[in-house]
């Protein structure tokens, strides 16, 4: 990569990850705090959870087609305002409504469309992957930084200084763009990095994308519904809040080293189905056991354990099978929506917890997770299985608007290797879907220097 690549990519990761650290240090500390504001109950807090989730899914897709309009910069500054916004608001909450109103203020500023299309903006196509990759790696670093320090920054400012904190790393994102993101020379669409709104027709409609979107719904539904519950379970195991982090400590790092063999044998050794599902398998014993054995706390550190590594193991998997069953040109709309469908599931989750803790008790919502995690296995037990295929884009250059769509696009298909191609006049591109292993790069470097 350029210098400047690796200065957008750092920056725009930086950006991405204190918005992330943001949502998620108080979700390890919500459920104990919410319940002491005026008017709580156990369905509004369990909605205070979960209501970023809701806005995020909402705005998510518009806010990154409103970028290809009037630039990513503004869309990134108005969403950081409106999460900086709603930092303050839950700050100086006094009451679990305006809790609720101020997390999904925090949600509206939904910015990763943006973030990411930017990232498309100013990197060549052939590192692009790497910029991306940063931004994967960004967030879930943050993810499992926030479970750690949420509890004791809490045991120290509160939990209104938790929301104060937030709202700064809102300023620093804000700083970070202005000062260490470079502007683009030029926005245009990245079809395999963006949403497309003529294509959300065709991918809702996908019967293997409908599979791979139910199933990171489900997953992120188990999760929030989760930690709805988990705070009050270890309160009355006998350990003190600002001592949370002593069990989510050991166990994030633990997850992360154990889910890295699971991956190679999903990924290089063909191995996808068996892996999905023995990991929802352990998913529904994990909640089993979460339901049977919650005050107990050396188990529950265990169970976070794996339960950590099965979240990061299709955190990792499910959005690479996004990836190999979008079509060809596809890829940012597929995961636009997959996207969304994630947050759906944390807000109903958090939704679903909280009424289902009202109605049955704490421990009850644990079984939320294991019916559907049960009801999750059916599902994998049929998804078919994508063709592992690889994406590449050959820029056509200047000429393209000439071309003979229709006969460059056969021309293309007769390369070994080349399964799908899709040529985007507008763009000066043509997006394929390749066999690695067959394919003759040779002749498909012709196309690119015989149309520029």
């Amino acid at each position: 990569m350029l210098a400047s690549e690796r200065r957008a990519a750092a920056g725009l990761a930086a950006i991405f990850s204190t918005r992330m650290l943001g949502l998620f240090m108080v979700l390890p500390v919500l459920a104990l705090y919410a319940h002491d504001l005026p008017g709580a109950t156990p369905l509004l807090v369990g909605l205070a959870i979960g209501a970023y989730g809701l806005t995020q899914a909402l705005f998510q897709i518009p806010l990154g087609l409103l970028s290809d309009r009037i630039g990513r910069k503004p869309v990134i500054y108005g969403g950081l305002v409106l999460f900086l916004i709603g930092s303050l608001v839950a700050a100086l909450a006094d009451s679990i409504q305006w809790l609720i109103i101020g997390r999904a203020l925090q949600g509206s500023g939904a910015i990763a469309a943006a973030i990411i299309a930017l990232t498309a903006d100013l990197t060549r196509e052939e590192v692009r992957t790497k910029g991306m990759a940063a931004i994967g790696i960004s967030v879930a670093l943050s993810f499992a930084a926030a479970l750690v320090v949420g509890p004791p920054l809490t045991g120290l400012i509160g939990i209104s200084g938790l929301f104060w904190l937030t709202a700064l790393l809102a300023l620093a994102g804000m700083l970070l763009l202005a000062q260490v993101v470079p502007d683009p020379e030029q926005s245009k669409v990245h079809r395999d990095a963006q949403p497309v709104l003529d294509q959300l027709a065709g991918v809702v409609r996908d019967p293997t994308l409908i599979r791979l979107d139910l199933a990171i719904f489900m997953l992120h539904l188990t999760m929030v519904s989760l930690f709805v519950v988990l705070p009050l379970s270890l309160r009355e195991a006998g350990l003190p809040v600002t001592e949370h982090w002593m069990l989510y400590l050991p166990a994030v790092p633990a997850a992360i080293l154990a889910m890295v063999p699971f991956i190679v044998l999903a990924e290089r050794r063909g191995r996808v189905r068996s892996v999905l599902i023995g990991s929802v398998a352990v998913l529904a014993l994990s909640m089993l056991g979460f339901y049977l054995f919650n005050q107990t706390l050396w188990l529950v550190g265990v169970l976070l354990a794996v339960v950590f590594t099965i979240f990061n193991l299709l955190e990792a998997v499910l959005p690479s099978l996004v990836s190999k069953a979008a079509p060809a040109g596809t890829k940012g709309t597929a995961m636009g929506v997959f996207s969304s469908a994630q947050f759906i599931g944390a807000f109903l989750g958090g939704l679903l917890g909280g009424l289902v803790h009202a109605q049955f008790g704490f421990a009850s919502v644990y079984l939320v997770g294991l019916l559907t995690a049960l009801l999750w296995l059916r599902l994998v037990w049929t998804l078919p299985i994508p063709e592992n295929l690889s994406r590449h884009v050959i820029a056509l250059g200047t000429s393209g608007a000439t071309l003979d769509v229709s006969s460059l696009e056969r021309r293309l298909l007769e390369v070994p290797g080349v399964k799908e191609a899709v040529i985007v006049l507008d763009e000066g591109v043509a997006y394929l879907k390749v066999d690695s292993r067959q394919t003759d790069w040779a002749r498909l470097q012709t196309f690119s220097a015989a149309s520029a």
